[in-house]
């Protein structure tokens, strides 16, 4: 399997916005990560787009506008949704993915140079720390030692945690709460440590804060918590059942 972490941008138009953002990302940390864009209602490229591409040094035959339909069966490690309407419009059509929502103005109304050099500028700069916080997430998460993963595997609330996550995705702190019938505190505790061992990542929206595998993690960790939740139904059962049957539920938001 390929180390790179997969990225998709997405945009209503997939003609200036995502397609600047793909060309830079590809040429700012191609060996890191795979990198495409797609759009809600994909247009042809705007041409002012692809010259800022072609006036940053990358050749603008790299990029094409597709549909984000198109793009259904694959995996991602990040959807990253550029303006509010892709956002909304994401969730019915990305798998299970980490979902960034940024927003930047669409440059094709004012139809200038300007416009699109302006967003190209500030996409290379939001590009720069996401290469910067995914290099140094990475380097941390680089050496999954057998025996810390196992530790961590070894207490039952831990693993608790690790197999519902690896079963739903995500979940957020009250949710967790409410699966283990334990208070927030323990609970926050053992998300702490799984944050610190690179095995969780965790993303705020709104008030919650919702928690998933980490995006770092080797395949063979996935491996093993996938075949221990599928061995393990009896030990789930109970916090499956109290999570499926809990009161004020929060609503996921997952392009938000």
């Amino acid at each position: 399997m390929s180390s790179r972490r997969r990225v998709l941008f997405v945009c209503t138009a997939n003609s200036a916005r995502s397609l600047m953002a793909e060309a830079l990302l590809r040429d700012m940390a191609g060996d890191r990560f795979e990198v495409a864009s797609a759009g809600t209602r994909p247009e042809q490229p705007h041409p002012l787009a692809l010259q800022c591409i072609r006036e940053a040094g990358i050749n603008p035959d790299t990029v094409h506008s597709k549909s984000l339909s198109s793009l259904a069966d694959e995996r991602w490690d990040y959807v990253i949704t550029l303006c509010d309407k892709a956002a909304r419009e994401c969730n019915a059509i990305c798998g299970p993915s980490q979902r960034i929502a940024w927003d930047f103005p669409d440059p094709a109304p004012r139809n200038t140079h300007a416009a699109f050099a302006l967003v190209m500028k500030e996409l290379r700069e939001r590009l720069s720390l996401f290469v910067m916080v995914h290099q140094k997430t990475t380097s941390q998460a680089a050496s999954y030692d057998p025996a810390a993963v196992f530790k961590a595997l070894g207490e039952e609330n831990r693993l608790a945690i690790l197999l519902m996550i690896t079963q739903q995705t995500e979940l957020c702190v009250c949710e967790l709460t409410t699966a283990l019938d334990a208070p927030q505190p323990k609970v926050s505790r053992h998300l702490a440590q799984l944050r610190e061992l690179a095995l969780l990542d965790d993303e705020r929206r709104g008030q919650w804060v919702y928690y998933r595998l980490h995006p770092a993690l080797p395949e063979w960790v996935h491996r093993v918590l996938q075949d221990t939740a599928a061995a393990n139904h009896p030990f789930l059962k109970p916090s499956l059942t109290r999570l499926a049957t809990m009161p004020d539920r929060p609503v996921k938001m997952d392009c938000a």
